[in-house]
Parts: structure tokens; C-alpha cells; sequence
């Protein structure tokens, strides 16, 4: 076997459990391609329900991603933005993609073997750092999509992660009336204010003090006009609610795994009409399905991840045999001044 087709891959082994393995690569077949793997980032939101073991058994990780269909269960490798640059190719696959820089959805490893139609090349103009923000960029640009914000609206974006920041600065290019985000870490809470956020507060204030300062007004624009929930919490959907107004639109992007919320539908919540639904980025919503597919979804993403320039979210950069201690950090969220907001793997081009 040839040395270059050596892995080392992270595989959870269990409940916060993680090793480091190294394996050999079959070589890429027909239509196949072999790639180096340069940086791969973690995900806080949906990898580390897979390190604490709060992803349900019963359906699979993600059912548009073939290696992510069948059902989750330790040992798994996990991970899913991939950067790198293609080494080798199999029979029949088209030589241009030899040495180009390409995008993956796949687990966290420094070489792996993909479908060459399921490699995304990488645009010229966009560096490593901020390409790995590609599937984090396209759940926000779902967001806004489905949340369709208005002219003049008042907005307010409950979790200031990754995901919560990237919308904020998409929100932020859109004529608003407000937009108001809520994270309990300052470190966030100023990068959301860098993004564009009019304001930014711990959602410790109160409800009460937040609807006073910002929502509260005479006629029907009481409460907020649209509230996304992003931030993996389940109670803060009772705070998406309590912020809400007449008609209000609540859309939630988090996923709590094994969670499950219990949110009160009674009172303010059945008198006001919300309007509340899910967004998930797997799939296009039915209202686009006319004029927008994934490629043009992907175009959209491109060109946001060149105007947020995201790479500056990058808080910790660490290697493979790092990895225990990242994700122990990450479990941890106690000490915020330790707090890692975009944690990447980084590759030895020997390994």
C-alpha cells in the first residue's frame, strides 16, 4: 500500500469519547478522487451533540449525505467542512480536478476518497479558512431565505454562535428596523456588533427589559416582527415567544437532538397568532423550488462568504492529536474567557 494512501481519522468511540486511528484507503476507483486534506473545522452545533450523545438513534445524521444515511451509532466519524486538494484520481474522472482545491462534506480525517461530482472546487478568491464556512454560511443564507425579513422589521436573532453571527451579518445588509441579538458570552456579543447588529444584550436582562428598550410600542408593532432561534437552547424558544408580537414570525434553526423543549403554546403564544416553522438546509423550501436550486444556493453562499469574510471567527487552531482536549473545551462552557467560538483542524502534509 502506497504511503500517500495513509489516514489518520477521528472516530468518537463514545459518550465524550474521542481517538485518533490511522487506516489505509482503498484507491480511488472510477469516478473517484483521492484528496490531502488541509483544514477541517468543528462544528459546535450538531458534532457536539454526537460527542455528548444526544443524537437521536432512530434517524440518520443527515439523509442527503451518503455516508451520513445510516443510522448513528458508536464507533462513527463525524465532521462535515472539509478543505483540501486532490492527489490522485480514479479510472474515467475528469483530469482537471487534479490538483484543484476543493470543498467536502466529510468527516474530520487528513485524506479521504469522495465521488468526484460530490467535490465542490474551491473559487480562486476564497481562501481555505474562509471556505470551510460553507455549510455554516449556507444554513444561514436558508434562514434568511425562509424567514423572509421585510423592510422595516424588528428582528431579533436569540444565539450568537457561528452559525447565529454568520446571520447577523447576512441580516445585517437588509434595510431593518431593528436587529437585536442575545447571547450570554460578551466575546459574542461584540463580533454580533461588529457584524451589524443594532444592539446586542444577554438575554439575562429579562424579557420584560429587552420588549421596553426595543419592541414595546403602542398599536399592533408591539413585539418583535421576526425571531430566529439559534441557539441550540430549547428554552429559548419560551423567549422567542415571550418576544414576539401580534402575527410574529418565530423560525428555528436549532436542532436539540434528545432534548426535548417544553414551550409554552398557551397564553400569549395562542392569542398572538405566531406564525413558527423549522428551517433546515438539507432541502430548498417548496415557495423557491420554481427558480432556486442547491447550485444557486451555493453561487449565493460564495459570494457572502466573500463579503463576511468569516476566517475571522477562528478562534482556536489546533492538529488530529489535539482533538480530546478541543472537544472537552467545547463541552465545558463555564469559563467564558476560555471560549472557543470556530475551533479548525489543521493537517501535516506528512500525515
Amino acid at each position: 500500500m502506497s504511503q500517500s494512501l495513509l489516514a489518520r481519522q477521528l472516530w468518537f468511540t463514545g459518550h465524550r469519547e474521542v481517538v485518533c486511528r490511522e487506516d489505509e484507503l482503498a484507491p480511488p476507483a472510477a469516478g473517484e478522487a483521492l484528496v490531502r486534506t488541509c483544514c477541517s473545522a468543528i462544528s459546535a452545533g450538531t458534532e457536539l451533540l454526537v460527542y455528548r450523545g444526544k443524537i437521536p438513534r432512530e434517524m440518520p445524521l443527515d439523509s442527503t449525505l451518503g455516508h451520513f444515511q445510516e443510522l448513528p451509532d458508536y464507533p462513527l466519524q463525524y465532521g462535515y467542512a472539509c478543505v483540501g486538494i486532490v492527489e490522485a484520481l480514479g479510472p474515467d474522472t475528469h483530469p482537471a480536478l487534479l490538483g484543484k482545491r476543493v470543498f467536502s462534506f466529510q468527516p474530520h480525517a487528513s485524506r479521504f476518497v469522495a465521488r468526484a461530482d460530490a467535490l465542490m472546487p474551491i473559487p480562486d478568491d476564497v481562501p481555505d479558512e474562509a471556505a470551510i464556512f460553507l455549510p455554516n454560511m449556507e444554513t444561514a443564507v436558508n434562514l434568511v431565505q425562509d424567514g423572509a425579513p421585510m423592510i422595516g422589521e424588528n428582528v431579533v436573532v436569540l444565539g450568537q454562535g457561528v452559525v447565529g453571527l454568520l446571520l447577523t451579518a447576512l441580516l445585517a445588509q437588509h434595510p431593518l428596523g431593528n436587529l437585536l441579538t442575545l447571547d450570554a458570552l460578551p466575546q459574542r456579543r461584540a463580533q454580533s456588533l461588529k457584524f451589524g447588529a443594532t444592539a446586542s444584550e444577554d438575554p439575562g436582562v429579562g424579557v420584560n427589559a429587552l420588549q421596553t428598550t426595543y419592541f414595546l410600542s403602542e398599536g399592533p408593532a408591539e413585539g418583535a416582527d421576526l425571531i430566529y432561534e439559534v441557539s441550540g437552547a430549547a428554552a429559548a424558544l419560551d423567549t422567542a415567544i415571550a418576544l414576539s408580537g401580534f402575527d410574529s414570525r418565530i423560525v428555528v434553526g436549532s436542532w436539540y437532538g434528545t432534548s426535548e423543549p417544553t414551550v409554552a403554546l398557551g397564553g400569549k403564544a395562542h392569542r398572538n397568532r405566531l406564525r413558527i416553522s423549522t428551517s433546515q438546509v438539507s432541502t430548498l423550501a417548496s415557495s423557491l423550488g420554481g427558480r432556486w436550486d442547491k447550485r444557486r444556493r451555493y453561487e449565493t453562499v460564495w459570494r457572502m462568504i466573500r463579503r463576511a469574510q468569516p476566517q475571522q471567527l477562528i478562534s482556536h487552531r489546533v492538529s488530529l492529536d489535539e482533538a480530546a482536549d478541543i472537544y472537552r473545551q467545547l463541552d465545558n462552557k463555564k469559563d467564558s474567557s476560555a471560549h472557543i467560538l470556530q475551533a479548525v483542524f489543521y493537517y501535516n502534509e506528512d500525515n
